[in-house]
């Protein structure tokens, strides 16, 4: 059976190379190419991390391109430093002073659009970062979209519950014009991880511990790099997340990419319009689901809601202890 091609598009934290360590494991995954964007880290931290990941995989020979440094429009916000300021936890001491050297001249925005028009209705952009750079290939290519097979974005909140605002969660609050594009301009099928349905379909604690303790290169890598991390601390974590959604192991972006590789793992899901608000002092960057139509929009996206955890978790593990596939 022919393998899915994919673009990952990625802003490169510890979540992010779960996901990207998922797909590489996947049989049926087929990465064209990863695409860098600013977010957890600086992009030229993005580039750095991503190609440590494939490093760690052996799988060198996916091209990586360097993409956008901010936001589309307005000042760039600080990046995060959830996951420390260089994205990976702040513990990689040998920085490779030729990594600039392996990332492709191409800027990812057009080579997004070149692979994705090079193979129209074949390719899967999964999108894990603030999404700039999508919002860069439509206004270049306003047929972007239309040739893409589908497309699968971590980001936004459904129930008005922020993760670094009061109402907006990381990725859309980064850049909410560019998530305001997308969701508006992209009408390929979209399926969309927010963060309540991440959170909600957390994994305990004690399967973490088993995730990064499979004698393989990427379970060691994995615990390296979460080693000082205070998203990857139990204690914080419980007492940060009681608020909302009781505590828990989240891997955030690796659920849009399960849902990729296999789209059984998402089990219940809403199909209903929606729209990024780009006004307000409190909402800026919040997602809201058009339940009633007062939109009158012709195009809904698929918001997931609930999980086969068994299946997820499958994935996380086998992206750790299988051998990647050449």
């Amino acid at each position: 059976m022919a393998k899915k091609q994919v673009i990952i598009d990625t802003d490169c934290g510890i979540d992010d190379a779960q996901a990207i360590m998922m797909a590489l494991a996947a049989p049926n995954i087929q990465i064209v190419g990863v695409t860098c964007v600013f977010g957890n880290a600086a992009v030229e931290n993005v580039c750095q991390n991503v190609l440590r990941v494939l490093s760690v995989c052996e799988r060198e020979g996916i091209p990586v391109f360097r993409g956008s440094g901010g936001p589309l429009i307005g000042a760039s916000n600080p990046v995060s430093d959830h996951f420390g300021t260089d994205g990976l936890g702040d513990v990689i001491e040998d920085k490779d002073p030729q990594w600039e050297e392996k990332i492709q001249s191409e800027h990812a925005v057009n080579a997004m659009i070149r692979l994705v028009t090079e193979n129209q209705k074949q390719v899967s952009l999964v999108a894990l970062g603030p999404l700039t750079n999508l919002a860069l290939a439509v206004r270049l290519d306003p047929c972007f979209p239309q040739k893409l097979k589908d497309l699968y974005i971590m980001g936004g909140n459904i129930e008005g519950k922020g993760n670094v605002t009061l109402c907006a969660e990381f990725n859309f609050a980064m850049d909410p014009e560019s998530a305001y594009i997308v969701l508006e301009e992209f009408l390929c099928p979209t399926y969309l991880a927010s963060w309540e349905y991440s959170c909600r379909n957390s994994l305990t604690w004690d399967f973490y511990e088993q995730l990064i303790s499979q004698d393989a290169p990427a379970a060691s890598f994995m615990k390296m790099i979460t080693s000082k991390c205070w998203a990857y601390s139990k204690e914080a974590m419980m007492n940060k997340r009681d608020v909302y959604f009781g505590p828990g192991f989240v891997s955030y972006d690796a659920y849009a990419m399960a849902a990729c590789i296999d789209g059984s793992v998402v089990t219940e899901r809403i199909e209903c319009p929606v729209r990024v608000e780009l006004q307000g002092s409190i909402s800026r960057g919040m997602m809201a689901l058009d339940r009633t139509n007062e939109l009158k929009k012709s195009h809904s996206v698929f918001v997931m809601t609930k999980c086969d955890v068994v299946k997820f978790s499958q994935l996380l593990m086998e992206s750790v202890r299988q051998p990647c596939k050449k």
